[in-house]
This record gives C-alpha cells, structure tokens and sequence, in this order.
C-alpha cells in the first residue's frame, strides 16, 4: 500500500485517465487533536481523499476548497488543499448525531467548490446534496461543471488507525462515443473493487487486479501531507482586527489563548503580548 501519496494513471488504448489516493499518516495528524465522533472523522476522511483527487484533476496551480453546508448534525465540513497535494479540514457540529449515514449526518444541504488558481479568475460551483453519499455528489458535480463521466470509489478505515484510500475514473475530453464505450467498461471492472483491496494493496497490484487486460501507464507519485500552516505570528495578526476595546479586555483578563479550528495547536498571548499589540493600534 502507498503511504500519503497520489498515483496519477492513463490508458493506452482508451480515452480514460484515472488517479489513486492514499493518506495515511496525515489524516492521522489532521485528527489526532480532535475528538470528533467517528462518524465525523470517516466523513473528514472522505473529503479529504476527495479533495485530494479532485485538485488532482485540475491543470493549475493554486488552491482549493471543498465545503459541505447541510440542516444535518454536521453543520459544515470543509478541506482546503493545493496543488502540492497540502491539505487540512476541519468540521463543525451544530447537535447530536442521529445517525452515521451521509444523509443522517449533513442532511439537506449543498457541496461548495471554490477553486482559486494563482493565475486567472477564481471559480466556485455549488451543487445539491445527491444520493446518500460524497461520491455521488461529486459524480453530480463533475456531470455538471465539467460534462465528463466521472467514477469514484472512497473507503476509510477509522477503527484501528487512521487511513482512507480513493480511486477515480475520468473520460477524456477526446471522441466522446469511443471515450463512454471505454468509461463504461472500465466502470464494470471497478465496480468489483473491494474496501480491502484498495486501503491494503499497493497501487500497481490494485491496478493489475483490476485492468491487467489493459496496458496502463503510471506517473510517479505525488506526496500528500497535511499541513496546516498556523502561527502566533498569524494569530497575532488576526488580533489587530479586534481593536484597542477587546484587546483591553483581553489584557484586564490576564491574557488570551488561541486554537487553530484545523490543527487545534493553542497559542497563548500574555498580558505583555496583548498590551503591545494594544499599543500598536
């Protein structure tokens, strides 16, 4: 099994592409901190893989984030990655869980995709909630903004350890009768693919398995880590827009601690802290 890493593939004698993802030991560190139920974490997990292959499909550099907004328990979750394959998420629960399915844990709602290049305009679509699922949404989505079939296969493992894995089927913008007939046929042999398979064999075995009648050519990979990027130095920033009110408060309290909502790292701001930034505004 690849560890935090993306596998970016293409068939020879089909319009098809495709793309595996693993994250292992970073979603690890993306949760560790956080006791969100386990029905949250594999929800978090998802998205991440998701978010993983879908910046893996984008020819730019730049970021992107992937919000679910719902009525459900799980207000919001959301993944901001790169094209570095960087991520970081984090979820917000408004009530207690009802249930572990992702209707019982989002509800009615919608997916938000805000892509924001470094060059060029910044794109954001939402979509509906559809089915009972994260892939059948995206698969909704990628209908819709790119009018490409696009297959997904997510499973995560949040029991003994933290780990998910995604494999995803894309047409190519190219003879498009020729490029469904491919799709199509290549969706039946996915559709075997098993949770075992994907999260415990290596991707060129998960390949073989799969398409060993095909000849399929595999880039090298790509490193996922999670990185969340915080700092005192950023928080401290975010400090500057209070205003010398709070920050008096603040200081008449004896001083502030700050958690990263991503990381849930705590920086803490000392009366001596807060009343230079006081004296700064």
């Amino acid at each position: 099994m690849a560890s935090d890493a993306l596998v970016r593939f293409l068939f020879q004698h089909k319009h098809v592409r495709g793309e595996l993802s693993y994250i292992n030991d970073s979603l690890q560190q993306m949760l560790e901190n956080h006791q969100y139920p386990l029905p949250v974490k594999q929800l978090l997990a998802e998205l991440v893989v998701a978010t993983s292959l879908l910046t893996a499909t984008l020819k730019f550099e730049g970021e992107i984030a992937m919000q679910l907004q719902g009525d459900g328990p799980v207000k919001f979750a959301a993944v901001n990655g790169n094209h570095l394959q960087q991520f970081r998420g984090v979820a917000r629960l408004q009530s207690e869980l009802q249930g572990e399915s992702f209707n019982e844990l989002v509800g009615n709602g919608y997916l938000v995709v805000t892509i924001t290049p470094k060059q060029g305009e910044r794109y954001q679509g939402i979509i509906p909630l559809t089915g009972n699922s994260l892939t059948a949404t995206l698969e909704a989505y990628f209908a819709q903004s790119e009018q490409l079939p696009t297959r997904l296969y997510i499973f995560t493992d949040i029991t003994a350890q933290h780990r998910a894995a995604g494999l995803l089927l894309q047409v190519l913008p190219v003879e498009q009768d020729k490029a469904r007939e491919d799709f199509n046929d290549l969706v039946t042999l996915s559709d075997t693919l098993t949770a075992t398979e994907l999260l415990d064999l290596p991707a060129e075995e998960v390949l073989y398995r799969l398409f060993h009648q095909e000849q399929v050519e595999v880039f090298p990979t790509q490193a996922i880590r999670f990185v969340c990027g915080c700092s005192k130095e950023k928080c401290e920033s975010a400090l500057f827009s209070l205003g010398q009110a709070v920050i008096a408060e603040q200081v008449a309290l004896g001083g502030l601690d700050m958690a990263c909502e991503y990381c849930n790292t705590s920086y803490h701001f000392t009366v001596d802290d807060l009343q230079a930034i006081h004296d700064k505004l």
